[in-house]
């Protein structure tokens, strides 16, 4: 039984207006990172070009057992997989899955006795992320073309549910995490990394498309996010890591000239824990 919620905190009426937009803006702007016609730009410098908000929030993975180059895009804004209490044999599912980066990771721990299934909405990243799979000659994984939203899994299915930069771009976070609640098994826990806000955005940041595909006007108040997660059911929520996240003045300055800053609010990332009850 889906667990259904009416809680919608991060929902405003320009936000109503451009949902349906907005997925699709989210969709065409990674599909162009997965096809590398897109790129981030370089932390902290102008080089920003016309796509100014994918890489600078991500942490580095290249130290971490499993890492694959080919699959690290450089789209997150944490290192949920380091803190998802992760074991072998678990049955995994990550959301937002994009090139592989966190799967491949984590199943140098999971081994071959569990299974690891990614869910994205590009079909370019999914395409992406099987050629890497593909080259590691992996049989315990499987990546899937789905919506977080509406995710086309049974009930009680997995152990693990991860997640990295992804459910700020999801416009219902509320349905997102009862569907995260409705997959996992009780018992189960998911972690996610994801970029928060402290203060408000002003409406006119709220509204641009660049910055929405970029996880920064996607992203609600902390605390809604995490009243979010309470309602849908989770217990023993904790946040394991919280850093905040510089944005250049120069990327505002491209979207809109010197009449907007973000003085009144605070980004950050945050990496958030919690469990689904016991039966």
């Amino acid at each position: 039984m889906r667990n259904k919620l009416n809680y919608l905190p991060n929902s405003h009426p320009q936000m109503e207006k451009l949902t349906g937009n907005m997925k699709e803006v989210v969709r065409q702007k990674y599909s162009e990172i997965a096809r590398g016609s897109a790129s981030g730009c370089c932390e902290g410098s102008d080089c920003c070009g016309e796509s100014p908000t994918y890489d600078i929030m991500a942490e580095s993975y290249e130290s971490l057992s499993g890492y694959n180059p080919d699959a690290d895009l450089s789209l997150g804004c944490g290192i949920p997989v380091e803190h998802a209490l992760l074991a072998p044999g678990q049955k995994l599912l990550d959301l937002g899955s994009g090139a592989g980066n966190d799967l491949f990771v984590a199943r140098s721990i999971i081994g071959n006795s569990g299974h690891l299934t990614g869910l994205d909405f590009s079909q370019d990243m999914i395409d992406k992320a099987e050629k890497n799979r593909q080259k590691l000659g992996f049989e315990n994984m499987t990546f899937i073309n789905g919506d977080i939203e509406d995710m086309p899994f049974e009930d009680d299915r997995f152990d693990v549910v991860l997640s990295n930069c992804v459910l700020n771009l999801v416009p219902n976070k509320t349905a997102a995490y009862s569907e995260v609640y409705r997959v996992l098994k009780p018992g189960g826990h998911f972690t996610m990394s994801d970029i928060v806000l402290e203060g408000q955005l002003s409406e006119q940041l709220r509204k641009s498309a660049e910055l929405y595909a970029g996880c920064v006007s996607g992203a609600i108040h902390k605390q809604a996010y995490l009243k979010i997660i309470d309602q849908a059911g989770f217990v023993d929520v904790t946040i394991s890591k919280e850093r905040s996240i510089e944005i250049p003045d120069s990327w505002l300055k491209q979207e809109f000239g010197n009449t907007v800053s973000l003085a009144d609010a605070k980004v950050l990332s945050i990496t958030v824990r919690g469990y689904k009850s016991q039966l």
